[in-house]
């Protein structure tokens, strides 16, 4: 077909009483496979959930994580029931692109969830940012000050 998750439906009847998340578990546990292949993914929410009050909050399953995968959701407006088989998270296989980078811990991700896999793209001192002095001149005059590289922003106004 043309679906590009694969639907996740929770194990067991589940009532949520508060706004707080839960964990609802699935009774699927990883490692996940497709076409005899191990994928990792993104476990979000179907449309039809997110109506009726259910927010799945979104979350990264890894490749090599064992554990049983659990859909963490909350509701605004309690108490909703869930029921045991109905339909609610969807997974989204993706390739992953970050093999072959070292982790920061050696680690497999094991039945261990909820936790970070180590592996870190881009970490930056946030007290040590990227600066770089500039000069401005206006109307003859000019003035020397240090300024972020990159402030994220679309304007940078100086005073």
């Amino acid at each position: 077909t043309g679906s590009l998750g694969l639907d996740l439906a929770a194990a067991i009847k589940t009532t949520l009483i508060t706004t707080r998340p839960v964990k609802i578990p699935t009774g699927v546990y990883g490692p996940v496979k497709i076409r005899g292949q191990v994928v990792g993914g993104l476990l979000l929410g179907r449309s039809s959930t997110s109506i009726m009050g259910l927010f799945v909050l979104p979350g990264v399953i890894d490749a090599d994580y064992t554990g049983e995968i659990q859909i963490m959701a909350h509701t605004p407006f309690p108490p909703i029931t869930i029921e045991a088989g109905q339909r609610i998270a969807q997974f989204i296989p993706l390739p992953q692109i970050t093999r072959g980078l070292q982790p920061v811990m050696q680690d497999p991700r094991g039945d261990q969830g909820f936790g970070s896999s180590g592996v870190a793209m881009l970490t930056m001192d946030l007290h040590s940012r990227p600066k770089k002095k500039v000069k401005l001149t206006y109307a003859g005059h000019t003035v020397e000050i240090w300024g972020l590289l990159d402030t994220g922003a679309d304007t940078s106004i100086v005073s």
